[in-house]
């Protein structure tokens, strides 16, 4: 039980570690899902928005990472 709760702990503290992070995240992923239900966008353009916001959004967090390190 104690591994369990280790993990969930480890899994939690990667999501508040980087709150910019993850609410970027979760704003593209309800970006995406109001594009695909709202504006009728087929299924593979939102999984190709879904797909290439989320490495744009990460490519961002690298380099505003990089830059605060002073790299």
């Amino acid at each position: 039980m104690t591994i369990l709760k280790d993990v969930l702990a480890e899994l939690l503290g990667m999501f508040v570690a980087d709150a910019r992070l993850t609410t970027a995240i979760c704003a593209l992923v309800l970006i995406t899902a109001g594009l695909i239900s709202g504006a009728h966008v087929a299924p593979l353009i939102g999984g190709a928005v879904l797909l290439l916001g989320c490495l744009a959004i990460l490519v961002l967090s690298v380099r505003a990472e990089a830059r605060r390190r002073g790299r």
